[in-house]
């Protein structure tokens, strides 16, 4: 594990020294949260909670570190001395990876001293932004091929090596069958998949010598590439050429055979190229496809009857290319008081969207008698909540749009969980497998009404009646005129 104590800005750091030089390290409370659903999309996916934990963990600032911090001439030697001995105590709290959220919602709460809370907001959000954007990206593009298998090969295309190996690592938790990247899947253990360049084939004499040989090296794994030179006059009847071959040389086809499409009218030529395979007897042949594809394109050749079954999504994908940044902000929401009490505390802005939830709160998910989500509830963490009760919800800007649910008409569960205590971490992260699991079924818990491409409906995210009483508080008091 890397040393990222200095991953981030410097002006956390300069804000340190001067709570240090002020001796203000009061215990407070920072949100992560976003504002607007990705993509234009009906939610997003909160991923990268295994990374912060094991950036929490291995927080601490070397020799070097101090030595670089002193070149800078910033920095006196008493806060250097502090430095050289730091550790993160306080608390956090998360939504784990893998669960659909919605905007305005904690994804994380920092409970620390200052100090320590300021120092880790620009790890956290850088970690927290990038994999959170790509899984849900990821899990649009997923939903478009309705159950297709997508393989995500975006590497040569992503934001450097993080960017590659953490973006697979979403995209498979989000919904992937797999990835091309080899050192993702060893750190993560998920599968990596792939099948050959045109190079391969444009390196020997003709592609039927070439389409051949990769058969004979990978019988188990022969997926041709068949639109280096013609795909229907040749790429397509060499590929059938060689499965005839193998069949008769004894070689049982399994599963994993078929060809792969990269070019051209990707529609067009998998239906020529699936009644080709069929007529040869293939009928279990799988279509493959690639080229620069992304949800609303799958989605059209979903549309058009492609005979496709595999998809290979690179760019689009690894870069959400249509939305390159996720959005997520850290913000204060309170500072405990001398008898341990927390002050709420609020950022107002002309952008009414850019006001904040104040306190220190907690996430509530209301599911219908099908286990559906109706709605989040955001609360104070002191308020207590019973199924055996009537709950009344209510939108937090158009308070008069209210909805009543009678005791056995819902469910609720609380989604945001304890991961550090006193700067031990009391949370074990899932492995990807398992995270993947509970991410399909956390989305399965959507109606598609909202999982729909455009224009998708909106699940609301209310506020208590405590909470709201609050932040209209603060909101008066900063607000009115005398």
């Amino acid at each position: 594990m890397r040393n990222l104590t200095l991953l981030t800005d410097l002006y956390e750091l300069t804000m340190m020294q001067g709570y240090f030089k002020t001796g203000n390290n009061r215990k407070v409370i920072f949100d992560v949260f976003y504002r607007k659903n990705p993509c234009n999309g009906g939610y997003a996916i909160t991923c990268g909670l295994e990374q912060v934990i094991d950036y929490i963990k291995h927080l601490n600032f070397t020799y070097d570190d101090i030595e670089y911090l002193r070149s800078l001439e910033l920095f006196d030697e008493d806060f250097l001395d502090y430095l050289s001995g730091f550790h993160f105590t306080g608390d956090i709290y998360a939504i784990p990876e893998g669960t659909v959220v919605f905007p305005r919602e904690p994804l994380v709460k920092v409970i620390a001293p200052i100090m320590e809370a300021q120092l880790v907001e620009t790890a956290i959000l850088n970690i927290i932004n990038h994999q959170s954007l790509i899984a849900t990206k990821s899990a649009r593009v997923c939903y478009a091929a309705k159950g297709d298998g997508i393989m995500e090969f975006g590497l040569r295309r992503a934001q450097g090596p993080d960017a590659g190996i953490y973006g697979a690592r979403a995209a498979v938790i989000a919904g992937c069958v797999g990835t091309s990247n080899v050192l993702t899947g060893q750190m993560f253990d998920v599968p990596v998949k792939g099948t050959h360049a045109h190079s391969w084939i444009m390196s020997f004499p003709d592609e039927y010598t070439a389409f051949k040989t990769y058969a004979n090296l990978y019988p188990n794994a022969c997926i041709l590439l068949v639109d280096t030179y013609d795909t229907l006059k040749s790429g397509v009847p060499n590929a059938i050429r060689v499965f005839d071959e193998m069949k008769a040389e004894g070689i049982e086809l399994k599963k994993g055979y078929g060809i792969r499409l990269d070019s051209g009218d990707l529609a067009y030529l998998s239906k020529k190229a699936r009644k080709m395979l069929d007529d040869a007897g293939y009928t279990d042949a799988i279509i493959s496809a690639s080229s620069d594809l992304d949800e609303y394109l799958i989605d059209s050749l979903k549309t058009q009857g492609a005979a496709i079954t595999s998809w290979g999504v690179g760019t689009n994908l690894i870069t959400a290319k249509d939305n390159p940044a996720f959005g997520g902000v850290y913000k204060l929401a309170a500072i405990q008081n001398d008898d341990g009490t927390f002050t709420p505390k609020i950022k107002l802005s002309e952008n009414s969207e850019k006001i904040t939830n104040p306190g220190n709160k907690t996430v509530y998910r209301v599911y219908d008698n099908d286990g559906m989500i109706k709605a989040d509830l955001i609360a104070l963490v002191d308020e207590i909540y019973s199924e055996s009760e009537p709950l009344l919800l209510f939108d937090p800007i158009e308070t008069w749009k209210k909805t009543l649910l009678h005791p056995g008409e819902y469910t609720l569960r609380e989604i945001l969980v304890p991961v550090f205590k006193n700067g031990t971490c009391v949370y074990e992260s899932p492995s990807v497998p398992e995270i993947k699991e509970y991410c399909t079924k956390e989305q399965n818990t959507l109606w598609d009404e909202t999982r729909r491409l455009v224009n998708p409906q909106e699940v609301h995210v209310d506020l208590s009646k405590k909470l709201y009483d609050v932040k209209q508080e603060l909101l008066h008091q900063y607000t009115d005129i005398p």
